[in-house]
């Protein structure tokens, strides 16, 4: 229990026999996650421990038990669960073999939409000739999102922020697209396996907007057998 909530067991041990200090919320978070709870049985949780319960809504990052339970079924397939704007919450093994943690980083930074245009890195991960139209469909999808949750949602302040800050945005925001969705079949230019064309399925929670994306590749093709030996380096590396 401890492992699936990301703490010690030691200190597990000591909030289940109450001896440890009152949980910080951060710390609730990771435990109602672990517990798989549902949005009532997590604020009951913060209830219990002297915090109040974070609001509901699209801005909210608790993963619904059942998409939970979906991904954990995956652990030999790359999937991750990301929010409207781009941002990791949770990945499988493979998915993290595939294209790094991408729940390691904060602030904006944590928007894949945010980081293709204020860090080049981001960039590497996918093949060149795609790279015109994500720039095309991160702006496209930002300006969606931050029309439909409002001039103070985070959308709207990520867009503030990359208007400041990147002239290719500032340019491809300037041609008010909408749109634009993203190609079933991505290629990936992995750091040691090489390209990869892999297919991605979406499953949508509607009550959270979280999205719950998985990549397969076609059996018995080159990158169906890269994805294998992939399976086998992402696990060497992570032990």
């Amino acid at each position: 229990m401890a492992a699936l909530c990301h703490m010690s067991t030691d200190y597990y041990a000591r909030l289940e026999r109450e001896r440890g200090p009152q949980p910080s919320q951060q710390m609730i978070v990771s435990i109602a996650q672990g517990l798989h709870l549902s949005l009532d049985e997590r604020d009951h949780l913060f209830r219990l421990a002297g915090h109040t319960p974070p609001p509901r809504g699209t801005d909210g990052e608790h993963i619904s038990p059942g998409l939970l339970r979906i991904l954990d079924r995956l652990d030999d397939t790359p999937a991750e669960i990301v929010t409207e704007l781009g941002e990791t919450l949770r990945q499988t093994r493979l998915g993290i073999a595939l294209t790094g943690d991408q729940t390691r980083y904060s602030g904006p930074a944590r928007s894949i939409g945010y980081r293709w245009f204020t860090d080049p890195a981001t960039r590497q991960l996918y093949h060149p000739d795609d790279h015109a139209f994500l720039t095309r469909m991160f702006a496209s999808g930002l300006r969606e999102v931050a029309t439909l949750r409002g001039p103070g949602s985070r959308a709207a302040h990520y867009a503030d922020l990359l208007l400041a800050q990147s002239e290719e945005f500032r340019r491809v925001w300037k041609e008010h697209t909408v749109g634009i969705r993203p190609k079933e079949v991505k290629h990936f230019v992995h750091p040691e396996v090489g390209a990869l064309e892999l297919t991605c399925q979406t499953l949508l929670d509607p009550s959270q907007a979280h999205m719950l994306l998985v990549y397969t590749a076609t059996p018995g093709g080159e990158s169906y057998e890269k994805l294998q030996l992939l399976s086998v380096i992402g696990a060497q590396t992570l032990r």
